[in-house]
């Protein structure tokens, strides 16, 4: 195996065994309302799902756009075009 796939191992085990561990009720004020006994453990999930999501909208790459196979491709098209040229334009253009 892998040092990283090792380590997500890890920690996902320590992650759980930390959840399990907080399972009694809090109260979870929302802006509006009263305040409403929820467990600690769906608290600290969501939370760790909303960093994990934003942690991957941050950090993955972004798509780059460029223009070198538009290049390869224009250059096809001069090769091919220099093979259609007879032996007298190619002496005049050499």
């Amino acid at each position: 195996m892998k040092g990283k796939t090792i380590f997500i191992i890890v920690v996902t085990a320590l992650l759980t065994i930390f959840l399990m561990v907080n399972n009694e009720p809090v109260d979870f004020n929302f802006l509006i309302g009263s305040p409403v006994a929820v467990s600690k453990l769906i608290v600290i999930g969501v939370c760790i799902l909303i960093g994990f999501i934003l942690g991957f909208i941050a950090g993955r790459p972004r798509s780059t756009m460029s223009s070198y196979n538009d290049e390869i491709e224009k250059n096809q098209e001069n090769e091919q075009n220099k093979s259609t040229l007879s032996d007298e334009d190619r002496d005049y253009i050499n």
